[in-house]
């Protein structure tokens, strides 16, 4: 028996809504009668569809275009001021949080260096709070005008509660920590602006496929490499994850069976050797000299002066011999995703690897390729992601696009638990054919 169909008339309407809304912000500006073949809507409905938005104030007129024969035609784009998004960046090193508008133009931002042992769950709630509120008071944002808010953060998400998304990070000491919840109780914001809590490599990702060095990619992999290290990995224009967000646990494959002892507690993990903390470890243990007080990013800078100096002073042979060697590691971590998956690219990011990849990148690449099948190393590119240290921000902050869009353009409704949502938010694949019953 056929399976029956249960879309509403509502339904389409908001399909509709969200097509065209898609092929403005990916491809607009766009005329009325362009957005017929790009959509596959008829005239009528892209009029009425447009009408609707315009009324709405999510579209604007963008100029005009000539056509063949005919009266000029008006562009249309999604308008810049319509709504306003909010991403945040646990890193290992600092929080960053950015206000953008709707056209991921940064209109304002916080950030707060992480110098205490430990993630404090307290401290770090705490200024994700007062960061909401300062970037929306510096850039004059009312709070009602947010569509949500964007978080990255290390480990696994799970949003399988009430209680919305729970975070465990075990290198940070996270055990089932109700991060949704907390942020909530101190953000003071509508109960409609819905939070995206998930895990920072998957973010930073879904940044690349939609902006950066990803766009046109149907299989990729976007390492992230900072104190650890992670991956998103995008198959078939779907980014793994699930609905536990996990997406980013790559650097807790054993690469070395009884080796050196990874932060997670595990033996001979991949980020026990290619993660910039261990990578410092490693220098130390050879004799390197760290500088004082100047956390990690300050140990990187010095380890590269060593290995290669501007001042004409030689070359630190042992920096140079643990560079090297991170490169290997790294390249042979890479060659599993790349036997696995199949990838077209390799895009390399995090503060870490935006320190380092100019000066490790054709070593990696060398070891990937010497450690990878020969058919899938030679269909990759392996290069560096195109976003800067912003990309886990903007990523975040997509997150709530994503659902913005997925919704027709229109905010959620906020729930009896308090405006919490727990769905998945959609990934960068979805967002461009999304058509989901609210």
């Amino acid at each position: 028996m056929a399976e029956r169909n249960t879309r509403t008339v509502r339904d389409l309407r908001r399909g509709n809504r969200t097509a065209v809304l898609q092929r403005l912000y990916f491809d607009g500006p766009m005329s009325r009668q362009a957005l017929v073949p790009s959509t596959g809507l008829s005239s009528g409905s892209i009029s009425n569809v447009v009408s609707e938005l315009t009324s709405d104030g999510l579209l604007e007129e963008a100029g005009v275009v000539e056509s063949d024969g005919g009266r000029p035609r008006t562009l249309l784009r999604v308008a810049p001021s319509a709504g306003y998004l909010i991403g945040v960046d646990v890193g290992e090193t600092k929080v960053r949080i950015e206000l953008f508008d709707l056209g991921m133009t940064e209109l304002a931002r916080r950030e707060q260096p992480i110098t205490q042992p430990g993630y404090d769950v307290d401290l770090i709630v705490r200024f994700i709070g007062d960061g909401i509120a300062t970037v929306l008071d510096e850039a004059a944002v009312p709070a009602d005008r947010l569509l949500g808010v964007g978080v990255g953060v290390p480990g696994i998400v799970e949003r399988t509660g009430p209680e919305g998304a729970v975070v465990h990070g075990q290198t940070i000491g996270w055990d089932a920590v109700p991060l949704e919840a907390l942020i909530r109780q101190v953000a003071e914001l509508p109960p409609a602006v819905g939070f995206f809590i998930n895990n920072g490599a998957k973010a930073m990702g879904q940044a690349e496929m939609w902006f950066g060095g990803g766009r046109g990619a149907s299989d990729a992999v976007i390492v992230l490499f900072g104190s650890g290290v992670g991956a998103c990995i995008v198959t078939g224009g779907a980014i793994h994850g699930g609905t536990h967000g996990s997406a980013g646990e790559w650097g807790h494959l054993t690469v070395s069976v009884r080796g050196r002892q990874c932060r997670c507690g595990a033996l001979g993990c991949l980020e026990a050797y290619a993660g910039s903390e261990a990578l410092l470890e490693r220098w130390q243990e050879a004799g390197g000299v760290l500088p004082g007080g100047g956390g990690e990013e300050a140990g990187v800078t010095a380890l590269l002066d060593a290995a290669a100096p501007k001042d004409g002073r030689p070359a630190d042979p042992v920096a140079v011999a643990v560079l090297d060697e991170t490169a290997e590691y790294l390249g042979a971590g890479i060659s599993g995703l790349i036997n696995l998956f199949s990838p077209e690219r390799v895009l390399i990011g995090g503060w870490a690897g935006l320190q380092l990849g100019p000066h490790i990148l054709d070593a990696v690449r060398r070891y990937a390729v010497g450690y990878s099948l020969r058919h899938p190393a030679a269909q990759v590119t392996i290069g560096m992601g195109r976003l800067g240290p912003d990309a886990v921000t903007v990523g975040a902050a997509t997150l709530a696009l994503a659902d913005f869009f997925a919704r027709g353009g229109r905010k959620a409704r906020p729930s009896s638990e308090e405006g919490r949502q727990v769905t998945e938010p959609p990934s960068w694949h979805t967002v461009l054919d999304w058509r989901t019953p609210q």
